[in-house]
Parts: C-alpha cells; structure tokens; sequence
C-alpha cells in the first residue's frame, strides 16, 4: 500500500513530467482563471498570463518549459496570426491598403526613432545593441485580437489597418534582425540579399498562386468530408509556416499569409470557420498566453536598480511609441477616440516577435541579462495594458456604432427576419443551406426554418416521420455554423398552397426554393409549384440553382429591370446579395438603368454596405442574351424579376428564366422575385377610397343578393 502512495506522490513532484497530468492541469487553468477573474472585471487573456507566472518555472514551478508545451504555445501564436490573416476583410483592406501602410510606418518608425537614442545615450549600450533593443519597440503581437473577434468588430476599420499594420512592422523588424545579425558578424554580402530575394519571392508566389488553387481543388472534390476540411487547413498553415522560416523571415508571417490565401475560401459563417474559431479560442490559443507568463521572471525585481531601470525604461519607451503612431493614425485619418485606443490596445502587446529580437540578440551576444530580463517584464505589462485598454475600447466602439452589417427591419424597427427553406430534394441541400446562412441576420432570434411537406395521402404519417428524420439531419449541419435551425414538417394536398401556409404561419420574410428540375422545365420553367408560392405569398424569393460550391466563385453578376428600385422589397434583396458577397468576397458586376444605380449608390453609403460593386449601363431588356458573352463560368448570375403586377414587372421578365436555363445553364444561378408590398404600403394605395361609399356599396350587393334569393327560394316552393 505504501509503494502505491509513494508512486502516487512521485507524480505530483514538481515540476510536473507526466505529459496527461501536465495537460489536464493546462486545461484546468483555461477553464478557471478566466472565469474567476472576469468576476472582478479582468480581461480572461489576463488571467491566462498570470496564471502562466503562478505556475510556471519563475513562480510555483509546476511547470516548465518543455518541447510539449513549446509546441502548444507555437501553435497558438501561429494560430492567432493565421486568424488575423483569415479573418481580415479583403474589400475594406483593399480600400484602407494605403492607411495600412502608413500606419505600418508609423508603428515601426516613431518607436524606433524614440527608442535608439534612450537606449544609446540613456542606457548607455553600443549600436547595435540600441539599434537592436530600439527595433524590438517596434515589433508588436495581436495578443488582444481574440477580445476584438469575440465582440464582433473584426471588420472595423481600425482593426483592419492595424491587422495589415502589424505584418508590415514584425516583416520590417525581422528583416532588420536578419541585416542586423549579418551585420554584426561580417556576413552582410551579396549572397545574403540574393538569397533572402529569392527564397522570399518562391514563399509568396507558392502561397498566392499554388496554394490558393490546391484549397480550392479540395474544398470542391472533397465537399462532403467536412472533418477533412480542418485537417486541411492546419496543414496548408503549418506548412506556411515552415515555408516562411526556410524563406529566411519568421514562422508568424507564414501563418498570417496563409489566412489570406484561404480568406476567400473559408467564409466568416461557414461551419469550418467556426471549427477554427471554436478550437484556436478554447485550446491552442490560451496555451500560448500560459506560455508567455511562464517567461515572466518577477525576480528581476531583485537584481539592482540598474535592472530594474532597464526594465522601466524599455516598458515606458515601448507604450509610449505605440501610443504616439496610434495618436497620429488618428490625427491623420479623423479616426474617433475609441478606434484610437482600439489601435493602441491591439499594437501595445510585445511577445512572440519581441521574444524572438531579444533572445536571438543574447545569443549572439549582443545584448545582456539586463535587456532580456526588462524584456521580459516588458511583455507582461504590455500584455496586461494591451488588454485591458482593447476591451475597453472595444466595448465603446460596439455601443456606439451603428449597425456595420445592415439589415432590414421590419415595420416595428425590430430585427426578427425569418428564412424559409422548403426542402424537396434533400440530395440538393448542401448548398442552399449555405446561402441561407451566409445571407441570414445574425442578430435575428428567429432560427431558419427547414419545411417538408408531404402529400395528404394513407401513407402521409409515415412520410412524415421519413421527412422529420432527414430534416434533423440537415439541422446539425446549419449548427455546425452556430445557426439555429427549426424543423417543420406538415401535410397538404400540394407544397405550394404547404408552402404558402407555413409561410405566413412563422412570418417569414424571405424564402428560398431550389432550381425546378422536372421535364420540360424550359418550355414551362416554373412550373405549377412555383408559380403557386409566388402568386400565393408576398415575400421576398430567392429561387437558386447552384452548380458549385459557393466558395468556387469569384464574381457576382445582378441585373436589375427598370424601377427595381421602387419594388418594397429592393432593399431586402440589395442587403442579402451584398451580404453573399462579403461573406465569399466576391465583387459585383452590376447591369441596369442609371436611376437603379443611383439608388444602389445611396444605400451602399447610406447603410455603409461593405461590398465592391461595378456598374454597366443595360437596357436591352429584349436581348437579354447578349450578357452571355460577358459571363464566366464561375460567376453566380442573379436576375432580379418581378411578380405580376409589380412596379418594375415587364413582359419580358416572364421568359426570361426559360433563357437563362436554355444560354447559362451551365453557371450557377439565381433570381429573385422582390417582396411587392408591405402592409402599410397596401392601405397607403388604397388611401383615395372613401369607405363611406365603399360600405354603402357593399350594402347595396347584399340587398341585391338577398333579393335574387328569396326569387329562387318562391320558385322552388312552388
């Protein structure tokens, strides 16, 4: 019994070897720390740093720095970058690309102007020792990113050119580490710059040609292997990664290169994308905050004043240059307080890259104990502030701001847009549910209602019980992407009049119906079944046909008839099409009337919609087909069309979907049919009436009535 405490204990010895106990103790501090401390108001990322300090070798020494969690905390910096990359909004980079640059100057060239000559004539170190401590200044990591992802600002603007400023300045300040060391020992040659150019160059064509095409190709061929789908995509970031280092520059750039290859690929709603949230936040990414408070060596304290003078100096020159780079982005570009201390926040933290300066200098020998001591005091204080000063700003941007992500409310001004799937081929769904998701308010509380209807028939209970089963199915997939799914199925002597029903039943604002697919279908494209959902509803439909997977495409082409403009439901139709574009970022190619692109124009400004749109003049209603010879393959065509007795309905629009099958069948396609009115717009159309003589008329018909009754009921007493 003893020996069996005795081999007990031996376990529990600190610090900790068994690598099962040492990860369930890791897992144990991700669980708690943040809870505890969030219960007095403290960031989790915090209380990840400090409990690394407690428990790691400067602290209690529970654990150590071994090649286990080495790799974890290397997983989840590289984790945090390839994030950054995915989730950085292409269009409003692409827009804001010269406000990155500019602040990439500035947050690497003001701090390493202010700190070389602290640290040459202040502190006293030699050259390349102050040119080396004064670059780390400039080096920042996005250790707060994750509170800027949770609150749903990823998008803003400040987050986006610091994002591409903060690759701009580690880039600059780890090529500068690599002339600095190649300085310092004689190897600064021609060779060295030919190799770096060259190894740079091969790095960025494989991950911006190659790679995208790879991903692509599997996403397509293996489009039901979803679990495939991640395992894939840590592959192609770790292999970035590596790629970059072979390339002479650090893994971290790697990383993030790879989230702008896959960025197009991998949309912001999609279940992959929330499998990759959902694990970098609860695993790999908190290992690497622990990490970095196990660094953290508050024995410094102890070792003079001059260390501790160091450490003060390199804490207060390194927050203070960010400070000063994010006032001037904000001078500069009229940028409100919030974003400045969002900028702020996010470029304050030194860690990974800051590390990777300071310990490649000590070994080198240029700098000393007191410089990599006060460093790594520094990375704890900047962590700590960084975060703090995020949150906050992050809070103030959220309440403030306007909805970003525009919607349409309904006439109450609330939010509770509902979407219909009717499901009549559960072979064709996949695809359809996407576009549900990717359109779908993500405020909205109504969940997508997934519907089946089966024929009132003796065998209705069985088929319904069939229908439920497959639907549930289909629902886990939509909760992959966190989207709720409601089910329903119910019986009726036909869908459409089914479809009609349930329709109005949940309210539902817009609903989508894949491609008709029977026989015949171009002489008579839609059919009885569509035909009846579209005369029996008033909701805006989308009917899809899509021959790919959505992330295959990379353009948008919407034509809109004359005074689509005025239908109830342009503005509906407008914010989900520009919504599917941001969502795969894909540009609009636009065709229409002038006063159709105005009116676009001045909701794309007026609702900030975030979506790169062109505009082509088009009025030859008549020769519709005259566009194919501008449509690619992997475009996704969208008709706007219109009901009966619409505003902008014209003849022609009838014959249109015939075409589109018969000259673009071999595109992905869509055409909507706009809500044509709403509730308050039906009694404003009706407001000339007066229902004085209205009711007096009916009056009259039902006396007429009862008149020709009471003739039929003498004559059959008769």
């Amino acid at each position: 019994m003893n020996g069996f405490f005795d081999s007990f204990l031996v376990e529990f010895k600190t610090p900790l070897t068994n690598p099962v106990l040492v990860f369930s103790l890791i897992l144990f501090i991700i669980l708690i720390f943040p809870i505890l401390l969030k219960k007095i108001n403290i960031p989790g990322i915090i209380g990840l740093i400090l409990a690394g300090v407690f428990v790691g070798p400067h602290g209690l020494n529970i654990l150590e720095k071994n090649s286990a969690v080495d790799l974890f905390s290397t997983i989840g910096l590289l984790y945090i970058m390839f994030i950054a990359g995915l989730e950085l909004d292409l269009n409003e980079f692409s827009k804001n690309k010269h406000k990155s640059i500019l602040f990439g100057f500035f947050t690497f060239a003001l701090p390493l102007t202010i700190g070389f000559p602290i640290c040459y004539f202040f502190l006293g170190y030699g050259f390349y020792a102050s040119l080396l401590t004064a670059s780390m200044f400039s080096t920042h990591t996005l250790v707060a990113y994750p509170i800027v992802s949770k609150m749903g600002i990823s998008k803003n603007q400040a987050v986006a050119i610091t994002v591409g400023g903060t690759i701009l300045t580690d880039t600059a300040v780890l090529l500068l580490l690599a002339v600095i060391i190649g300085s310092y020992h004689g190897g600064l040659n021609q060779e060295f710059w030919i190799k770096l150019i060259i190894s740079l160059v091969i790095f960025f064509g494989f991950m911006f040609s190659i790679a995208p095409r790879i991903a692509k190709w599997f996403f397509s061929k293996l489009e039901s292997e979803k679990h495939s789908h991640y395992i894939f995509v840590l592959s192609i970031v770790f292999f970035a990664a590596f790629l970059a280092q072979v390339s002479g520059v650090e893994p971290i750039i790697g990383a993030f290169v790879a989230g702008l290859t896959l960025n197009k690929l991998i949309p912001p709603s999609s279940a992959l994308m929330n499998r990759i949230d959902f694990i970098g936040n609860a695993v790999f990414i908190p290992f690497f905050l622990i990490s970095v408070g196990m660094l953290v060596n508050l024995e410094v304290i102890n070792n003079g004043p001059t260390a501790l003078i160091v450490a003060g100096t390199l804490t207060i020159v390194a927050l203070t240059g960010k400070w000063i780079a994010a006032l001037i982005t904000q001078l500069v570009f009229k940028y409100s307080g919030a974003q400045r201390q969002l900028i702020f926040g996010l470029s304050s933290s030194h860690a990974a890259a800051t590390l990777a300066v300071i310990l490649v200098g000590y070994k080198n020998g240029i700098l000393d104990e007191n410089i990599l001591n006060g460093t790594i005091l520094l990375i704890l204080v900047t962590c700590i502030v960084a975060s703090l000063v995020s949150e906050k700003a992050a809070r103030r941007i959220v309440l403030t701001s306007d909805d970003e992500d525009f919607e349409v409310k309904d006439n109450n001004g609330t939010n509770n847009e509902h979407i219909l799937l009717p499901i009549a081929n559960i072979k064709n769904i996949g695809n359809l549910l996407d576009f549900a998701v990717f359109i779908k308010n993500r405020r909205a509380p109504n969940p997508i209602t997934l519907l089946s209807v089966v024929s009132n028939n003796d065998e209705a209970e069985a088929n319904i019980l069939k229908a439920r089963t497959q639907l549930q199915s289909i629902a886990k997939q939509a909760s992959a992407s966190e989207t709720k799914a409601n089910i329903i199925t119910t019986i009726d002597h036909n869908a459409a009049s089914g479809i009609a029903r349930t329709s109005r039943e949940i309210l539902a604002d817009i609903i989508i119906l894949g491609w008709p697919q029977k026989e015949g279908v171009i002489d008579k494209f839609l059919g009885e079944k569509t035909k009846g959902i579209l005369n029996s509803t008033n909701k805006t439909t989308f009917i899809c046909n899509f021959v790919k997977p959505l992330i295959a495409h990379k353009r948008i082409v919407l034509v809109m008839p004359p005074l689509a403009e005025l239908e109830s439901g342009f503005q509906i139709w407008l914010s989900k099409i520009t919504k599917l574009a941001a969502e795969l970022s894909l540009p609009v190619a636009a065709f229409s009337g002038k006063k159709s692109e105005d009116a676009v124009y001045k909701s794309v400004q007026k609702y900030k919609l975030n979506s790169k749109i062109g505009f082509t003049p088009f009025d030859d209603w008549e020769n519709l087909v005259v566009l194919s010879d501008q449509i690619r393959p992997d475009d996704i065509f969208v008709l706007v069309s219109a009901r009966s007795g619409s505003v902008s309905h014209i003849s022609v629009l009838d014959k249109l979907p015939a075409k589109l099958e018969k000259h673009l069948g071999f595109i992905s396609r869509i055409i909507i049919y706009p809500q044509q009115f709403n509730v308050l717009h039906t009694n404003e159309r009706y407001e000339d009436i007066n229902p004085d003589s209205l009711s007096k008329g009916i009056e009259t018909i039902q006396k007429f009535g009862k008149e020709i009754g009471s003739i039929f009921t003498k004559g059959s007493h008769e």
